[in-house]
C-alpha cells in the first residue's frame, strides 16, 4: 500500500492505525459499561434485600394483628418443578396449615411487579393442585416507596400492601370495593 500515492498527503496507513486504536478503545469502553451495569444491578438487588430484611422479622406479628396467624416464615424460597427446573422465587413466604401468603418485596414496586406477582400466585396454585395441596394462597406486595397508583393497583388485584409507617410498617387490607383474593 505504500506504493500508492494518495492526493493531499493522505496517509492510508496512519488512518488504518488510528481506526484500529479506536476499535480497541471501543472494546475497552464496552467492557467498562458492561461491568458498571453488572455492579449497578448488584446494588439494585441489595436494595431489594434491605426491604426484605426490614419487613420479614415482624411480618408474622403484623399479620396476626389483622387476624392472620402464620407459624412459619421462609425467605428467598425457590420453587422448582418435579424435574428440578427453576420456576420462580418467593421473597417471603408465610405459612400455616390452611393458608400461605406470598410476599413480593421491592424498593419501589411497579404495576408490572404486581402483575408478575399475580402470575407467580397462579403458578403456585397450579403447582399446589398437582400436589393436592388445598391451602389458599394469598398475596402481598411490600415496598419502601409505594406510589398511590401502585398501592391502588395492588389492592384491586386482591393483595395486601405492606408499606413503611413511622418506625415500623403497616399492612393495608384489600376491602370495600377491593376484594381480598385467594388463589
Amino acid at each position: 500500500m505504500a506504493d500508492i500515492a494518495y492526493p493531499n498527503g493522505f496517509d492510508f496507513e496512519q488512518v488504518w492505525a488510528e481506526l484500529k486504536e479506536i476499535r480497541e478503545i471501543q472494546k475497552e469502553t464496552d467492557r467498562i459499561v458492561r461491568e458498571n451495569a453488572k455492579q449497578l444491578g448488584g446494588i439494585h438487588n441489595r436494595f431489594g434485600e434491605i426491604v426484605e430484611y426490614m419487613v420479614a422479622p415482624n411480618l408474622q406479628a403484623k399479620f396476626r394483628e389483622i387476624g392472620l396467624s402464620f407459624q412459619e416464615t421462609s425467605k428467598d424460597k425457590v420453587i422448582m418443578d418435579k424435574n428440578g427446573k427453576f420456576l420462580f422465587e418467593i421473597d417471603i413466604l408465610l405459612e400455616n396449615g390452611e393458608k400461605a401468603l406470598l410476599v413480593e418485596t421491592k424498593t419501589k414496586p411497579t404495576t408490572e411487579d404486581v402483575n408478575d406477582h399475580v402470575e407467580r400466585l397462579e403458578k403456585m396454585r397450579a403447582l399446589a393442585d398437582v400436589k393436592n395441596d388445598s391451602r389458599k394462597f394469598l398475596g402481598a406486595v411490600a415496598g419502601v416507596v409505594m406510589t398511590e397508583n401502585v398501592k391502588d393497583y395492588a389492592l384491586k388485584k386482591g393483595f395486601y400492601v405492606v408499606e413503611p409507617s413511622g418506625e415500623t410498617f403497616s399492612i393495608i387490607v384489600p376491602e370495600g370495593d377491593y376484594k381480598q383474593k385467594a388463589w
